[in-house]
């Protein structure tokens, strides 16, 4: 059940029963909140992903250094390479949100089909799971 559009060609995003429904300004802006979102996540992977070439190139061996230094420049590339995983995550759910708004599928759970809510979609836009299933998810 894909969002359906206006007359006027304005995209109609679902809701939860008893939300009211998007305005024409909100779905702009949540558009907009995702494009800024995954333009921001994109900036954040260069950055890390510069930072951790910096953090390869400081030498892995240890010849002559003492294995303090070691031991926690090898602990600040696992955090960096961690960060930069968690990242680059982050930009692919955006992506994916981004494309179902393009597609007509933004605001549908992906595993009941049902609506995500709007006020969800306002604090977290690139959910693509109700709460109900993301609660399940997580216990799993």
């Amino acid at each position: 059940m894909p969002s359906k559009k206006t007359a006027d060609n304005q995209v109609v995003l679902p809701v939860l029963e008893g939300e009211e429904p998007w305005t024409a300004e909100e779905v702009a802006e949540q558009r907009t909140e995702l494009v800024e979102e995954l333009e921001r996540l994109e900036r954040r992977i260069e950055q890390t992903e510069a930072e951790l070439a910096a953090l390869m190139t400081g030498g892995t061996d240890g010849a002559g250094r003492d294995p303090v230094d070691v031991g926690s420049s090898n602990f600040e590339r696992d955090q960096e390479l961690s960060l930069a995983q968690n990242v680059r995550e982050m930009a692919e759910q955006s992506r994916l949100a981004l494309h179902l708004f393009d597609s007509g599928e933004y605001g549908l759970c992906e595993v009941c089909n049902q609506p995500i809510g709007k006020g969800r979609l306002q604090v977290f836009p690139r959910a693509t799971l109700c709460v109900t299933c993301k609660q399940r998810e997580e216990r799993r």
